[in-house]
């Protein structure tokens, strides 16, 4: 526990924050509602079942575009350069915060919805009562004072069904639509589809154009109505109130009360981040416009596409990322690929492994020849954790299948630093786990592992490099080939001096073994994996780190678009 607080301290704080944040607004609103003078009538008909919830969902959906916006968390990640690095660690986690906003979205919705099907029921009672309440009276005083805006029950009948004041009134349609199209971004961003129907996940959460709109106006309509300033200084309701049935007597100093909808609110929240996020999609656009040259096109085993391109004014850092459109399979859709090339080549390239409709396709359009080449756009590069490994004394890097794209990046960047002997590199090794269900997979890198292995003897320093290939899936004929041949000073299957290892890696006698190599350094961990080796990796890290901060500290790291 205390070494899980000395890693998430930060976290925990930040999320305490925007929580109390929720709370604070939420019991404002509601003491607001309570409490106020100007909502005496109000309460006469409604009870407590106000809208309770609307000011933190306005809060909420403030923030909800914020961790999206991608060319801001790069900026910030180049600004924060200096800063701590439990501070800079706060920025691969926006995905997760968008989640947990997007939850607490869902939730204050529902509270919302509920709240305002208590108050159309007791909209609906006041209005049939018809036994000379204060209730029923002020659902009446629209009828009552004909031309002027005095009504305080939506409900300006005994015949009219909620159903025609939902799909009449500005709130009430506003209300629908943001609902159903909270639902089905809520819905087509589960796991299971964002992972095997991308397209839907894609086009669907666009839908977020419609709710950001509609919760603009959603309070335009003035459902909920408070008593005029006017009015109350002139019929205080503490004065009043309690003879309403006097209030035509022209001798009575009290009078009808006047009402008016309450201002909107949800465009105030909304605008700043709106327009910021505005300048941030005008900015992608630009960038996507750019000419791209692809210079070289290679097809790996397993179905994994290599492109090699040029742009004009591109700049990368390692574990870096970018969006690829290719207008000839679909002018909207933009999926993300992590940079496999080093800062220091004078191209940029990634590895595309068919995963879904548009990366078949766009594998299926460079197979094709001799067509032409399918024009490719792109967008970014944008930051992820994995630019911080070079901050490390120590770097546990742990690649699953395609995921070994980041660190593809970061070996060749090494690669690069040895041989123009840089010395301003801090990391003093590096520990890297591939783990891969079939063999072919791994010919995606051989020759740059082969490299570093030359590299790094001719300079003296093999052991900088500690990598472990683990093969999770195979057969008896592998295994007895791999078993016949283990004397051999190369592996069999990749033709590397390190063997290949059958299975899983054991990550408690991994972690025990750098925790003991490397008994006063600071190692940074970094995944490109699913969230199963996450989980494992994480607790791994809150285990073997001591809480001496003078001692070893595993500090987890996971990639995030």
């Amino acid at each position: 526990m205390g070494n899980w607080v000395v890693n998430h301290w930060f976290s925990v704080l930040f999320l305490a924050t925007w929580l109390g944040l929720n709370i604070f607004l939420f019991v404002h609103a509601f003491q607001s509602y309570e409490k106020a003078d100007k909502y005496y009538y109000t309460r006469e008909i409604l009870g407590s079942a106000l809208a309770w919830a609307a000011r933190c969902l306005n809060f909420n959906s403030m923030l909800i575009l914020l961790p999206v916006c991608r060319n801001l968390l790069s900026f910030l990640r180049g600004t924060c350069s200096f800063c701590r690095r439990t501070l800079r660690k706060q920025l691969g986690h926006s995905l997760t915060f968008h989640k947990l906003v997007a939850y607490m979205i869902c939730l204050l919705t529902a509270i919302h919805i509920i709240a305002h099907l208590f108050n159309f029921e007791h909209y609906s009672r006041s209005r049939q009562a018809r036994d000379g309440s204060l209730a029923f009276v002020l659902s009446t005083l629209s009828h009552k004072k004909k031309g002027e805006d005095s009504w305080l029950n939506p409900l300006q009948s005994p015949n009219m069904t909620v159903e025609y004041v939902t799909f009449t009134s500005i709130a009430g349609l506003t209300g629908l639509i943001i609902t159903v199209a909270l639902v089905l971004m809520v819905t087509s961003a589960m796991e299971f589809i964002r992972r095997s129907y991308f397209e839907v996940f894609w086009y669907t959460h666009h839908i977020f154009i419609i709710y950001i709109i509609g919760l603009g106006i959603h309070g335009i309509g003035g459902l909920v109505r408070s008593q005029t300033e006017e009015s109350l200084n002139e019929s205080h309701p503490h004065r009043c109130a309690e003879s309403f049935k006097h209030w035509d007597d022209q001798e009575s100093h009290c009078k009808h009360p006047q009402f008016e909808g309450l201002p909107a609110e949800s465009w105030k929240w909304i605008l700043a981040p709106g327009v910021l996020y505005i300048f941030e999609r005008i900015l992608r656009f630009y960038r996507s416009q750019q000419k791209v040259v692809i210079t070289k096109v290679v097809m790996h085993p397993s179905k994994v596409l290599e492109l090699q391109m040029n742009k004009r004014g591109f700049s990368m850092e390692v574990g870096q990322y970018i969006f690829v459109n290719c207008p000839s399979i679909s002018y909207l859709e933009w999926h993300p690929f992590t940079l496999t090339s080093a800062p220091e080549e004078d191209f940029f390239s990634i590895h595309i492994r068919a995963a879904g409709d548009w990366t078949e396709n766009l594998i299926r359009a460079f197979e094709q020849q001799p067509s032409p080449i399918p024009r490719i756009e792109v967008d970014g590069p944008f930051g992820t954790v994995s630019e911080d490994v070079f901050q490390y004394e120590v770097a546990v890097l742990v690649g699953a299948g395609i995921g070994v794209t980041p660190f593809a990046s970061i070996l060749k960047s090494i690669w690069y630093k040895f041989r123009h002997a840089d010395h301003n590199l801090k990391t003093q090794m590096i520990y890297f786990y591939w783990i891969c269900r079939e063999t072919g997979a791994f010919a995606w890198f051989n020759n740059l592992l082969a490299s570093l292995e030359r590299e790094m003897e001719e300079l003296g320093k093999a052991d900088f490099l500690n990598y472990r290939l683990f093969l999770t899936g195979w057969d008896s004929n592998i295994a007895g080939h791999a078993a016949l041949n283990f004397d051999k000073a190369t592996d069999i299957l990749t033709g590397l001096k390190q063997k290949t290892s059958f299975g899983r890696p054991m990550w408690d006698n991994e972690f025990s073994t750098i925790a003991n190599a490397h008994p006063r350094s600071v190692v940074g961990v970094f995944l490109c994996g699913p969230q199963t080796l996450a989980k494992s990796l994480s607790k791994r890290c809150h285990q073997y780190s001591s809480l001496d901060p003078r001692k070893v500290q595993f500090y987890f790291n996971k990639e995030n678009f």
